[in-house]
């Protein structure tokens, strides 16, 4: 079963994101708290959403999400920031239902995109992607400033 998140979600889904980070050898930068993620999914003013897959009871798998805006097309669409299902629950068909309802957000509210990243090396995640018929936007570099970099730069103003 696919679902919105609830707040009684939010201890699972901040495990799953710690897990999600594992898989993806980055443990050591994930330091999201549940009462940040609770924060953001359900304060006066969500700056993230989020789906489950849950099995007997269950949540076993998560979608987060943000909206994102297009310039070009003018109107919103998704960012996917973290889609994860457990490795012992995959090929049952939770990420594809949790893409498929993203997909369905984005169809329902006119928005033009759906939109995520995934790591070089992460081969089944993109094949997976790519039978979806999802186009890799490799003509794009992703940037990013954190830590001191960040700093550094908004002391210049």
């Amino acid at each position: 079963m696919i679902r919105r998140v609830a707040p009684a979600d939010v201890a699972a889904v901040t495990g799953l994101v710690y897990e999600l980070a594992e898989y993806e050898r980055a443990r050591h930068e994930c330091t999201v708290t549940e009462s940040q993620l609770t924060a953001a999914l359900f304060g006066a003013n969500p700056a993230v959403f989020g789906h489950v897959a849950e099995e007997d009871g269950a949540v076993v798998g998560t979608a987060l999400w943000f909206r994102n805006f297009s310039t070009w097309d003018g109107v919103h669409g998704i960012h996917l920031e973290d889609l994860y299902v457990q490795p012992r629950f995959r090929g049952r068909g939770y990420g594809k239902a949790l893409l498929a309802t993203l997909a369905r957000e984005c169809t329902d509210s006119g928005y033009t995109r759906l939109t995520w990243s995934v790591l070089k090396w992460n081969t089944p995640s993109i094949d997976f992607y790519e039978s979806l018929g999802a186009d890799a936007q490799d003509e794009w570099t992703g940037y990013r400033l954190s830590g001191d970099a960040l700093a550094a730069l908004a002391a210049t103003v």
